[in-house]
């Protein structure tokens, strides 16, 4: 019965637009991504949210302004630790499993993606797709909720809502933290290395050039 239930499901799903016409909305002056065309948008508690029904799952768009208190991160391993910790407070709050978390990048910036998966006990599991970007004054965050039994039906509309994030070339990886590069990466790179090392076969053949030209002329004096 349960067989059933879930091959009608798949039929009911694709009997909708396959691939639902999605439109770039902007999030801000800095952000875009496409929507579908229904979307809504709320305010609420400093947020703003965005959220639609796709084809086969729910997508939501927040923009959370971080705390004006907040100290500005300073180096790569402290914005790990932001991503570290939204994905375990995900977890905590919905009770779910992360899986697949992994580091990726959109634009110039950094971000953590992850699926999370939920379990209500009746055999019924959820997915929601994470995509978080964060920033020194703004976090990002991309979701797409999709039952499992529809896990094969969601892939082109996974990839056509998460690829078609944009953002302005005014955001680099140092709005994410002030840090971009240390002493030793920015100075131990291929191009330096190489100026270094034939500014340094200059010197020593001139040295050496300097070296000849006096012992010639020491020799000629001990001559004459």
């Amino acid at each position: 019965m349960k067989k059933i239930l879930i091959i009608f499901s798949l039929i009911l799903f694709t009997s909708f637009s396959y691939s639902q016409s999605f439109k770039q909305v902007k999030i801000d002056s800095l952000v875009s991504v496409a929507l579908p065309p229904t979307y809504i948008t709320k305010d609420t508690l400093n947020q703003r949210i965005f959220s639609a029904n796709a084809s086969f799952g729910y997508v939501v768009v927040i923009r959370e302004p971080n705390s004006k208190t907040a100290i500005p991160l300073k180096k790569e391993k402290d914005l790990n630790k932001v991503f570290k910790d939204y994905a375990n407070g995900i977890m905590k709050l919905s009770g779910g499993t992360v899986e697949n978390k992994r580091d990726t990048t959109v634009g110039t910036l950094k971000g953590l993606a992850f699926n999370l998966r939920t379990d209500n006990g009746d055999g019924s599991v959820q997915y929601r797709k994470f995509l978080l970007l964060y920033t020194h004054d703004v976090t990002y965050t991309f979701e797409y909720y999709y039952d499992e039994m529809r896990a094969a039906l969601t892939k082109d509309e996974v990839k056509t809502y998460f690829s078609s994030i944009k953002l302005s070339p005014e955001l680099q990886r140092n709005d994410q933290y002030l840090m971009t590069a240390s002493i030793g990466s920015s100075f131990f790179n291929a191009p330096k290395i190489m100026m270094c090392i034939g500014a340094g076969i200059i010197i020593v053949i001139t040295i050496g050039m300097a070296v000849r030209r006096k012992k010639r002329v020491d020799d000629e004096d001990i001559t004459d």
